[in-house]
């Protein structure tokens, strides 16, 4: 890799950690350029603006979440765990999805609404295809899932969080209640 390459990846690195740690506003450029090894100067030449490096970041991470887990309407279930896992071993991609929500930021709501749209279309397709169940709206399913899957990591201040490692935990128990709980509701 270019020496360009290496400094920009460095300083993306160090930016995902400012800002899941700090948000937009805490985050500062000083600590992501001393953490990344360049000048501050070096940022602004390839991002413009703090906001737009918090938005770069934001849309990088957001794009391995649709590239690496493969959304299943036919088995939400499945989907469900998909999800968890993901979410327990990404909680600063979920920290700067809240940090993103907080401070009312959204400039990136179109690829999220277009790929929300579109499970929720796959959702409303499998309950026609008879595959899942017609109780519930394809919007709801959706968003049951996801916010179950995403409750027991640490910046959700509604359940009680567990290790990202699952070390001492009963993260295995809670997939498989997860995924029988959606089965239950998808069978309705």
């Amino acid at each position: 890799m270019r020496s360009a390459e290496l400094t920009k990846e460095r300083i993306l690195e160090a930016a995902m950690k400012e800002f899941s740690d700090f948000g937009i506003a805490g985050a500062r450029v000083d600590r992501i350029a001393e953490n990344a090894g360049c000048n501050k100067s070096l940022i602004y030449n390839y991002f413009e603006s703090k906001e737009l490096l918090f938005q770069y970041v934001l849309k990088l991470h957001l794009t391995r979440v649709y590239e690496e887990i493969d959304f299943t309407p036919e088995d939400l279930p499945s989907y469900v765990t998909k999800v968890f896992e993901f979410s327990m071993g990404n909680q600063d991609l979920i920290r700067l999805m809240v940090w993103d929500s907080l401070e009312m930021q959204n400039n990136n709501i179109d690829t999220r609404i277009v790929k929300r749209e579109k499970k929720v279309n796959e959702i409303e397709q499998a309950q026609r295809d008879g595959l899942i169940g017609k109780t519930f709206s394809p919007n709801f399913l959706l968003t049951l899932i996801m916010t179950l899957s995403t409750a027991w990591t640490k910046p959700n201040p509604f359940g009680p969080s567990l290790d990202p490692d699952g070390a001492g935990d009963d993260s295995d128990k809670i997939k498989a209640d997860l995924a029988k709980l959606i089965g239950i509701i998808v069978k309705s």
